[in-house]
């Protein structure tokens, strides 16, 4: 018969698993950071582009091009807001020049939304303070629809 193996480890081995436990778990911390860290863009430039699409649609709604910048800024805060999604720094730009065609001819509304997005809570050594999230937005106006 054998002699039967002891569970304690070898003279060389003690200290091995803490020294491995040191080395992983900081490599663990990063790898989970990255998955927030994207997860978290992923989330808010998927708010962006929603919030563009509907402030593009809001204004081709409106009657005219002031009427029509103001319905994108408040649909593009409204959406944002709704997703929980703070910009840093918003800028919501609105191309109404489709209105100035006549009744009859086709036109169409662009909105740009820019979006500064914070990153300096998420702990990942090499991620920038920031981000900026852009995405556009066009919308056709109602070909017989007044416009002023």
């Amino acid at each position: 018969m054998t002699p039967a193996r002891s569970a304690r480890p070898a003279r060389g081995e003690r200290g091995a698993a803490a020294a491995e436990l040191a080395l992983v778990v900081p490599v663990l911390v990063m790898v989970i950071g990255l998955v927030v860290a994207g997860g978290r863009l992923w989330l808010a430039r998927q708010a962006v582009e929603d919030a563009a699409a509907g402030a593009a649609r809001a204004a081709s709604l409106a009657r005219s091009p002031a009427a029509a910048r103001q319905a994108a800024q408040e649909v593009v805060r409204s959406n944002l807001g709704t997703h929980g999604l703070d910009c840093l720094s918003l800028d919501v730009a609105v191309d109404p020049s489709g209105f100035g065609r006549s009744p009859g001819a086709g036109g169409t509304v662009d909105v740009s939304v820019s979006c500064t997005v914070g990153l300096s809570d998420v702990v990942v050594p090499g991620l920038p303070g920031s981000t900026e999230l852009t995405a556009d937005g066009r919308s056709a106006l109602d070909t017989y629809r007044g416009r002023r």
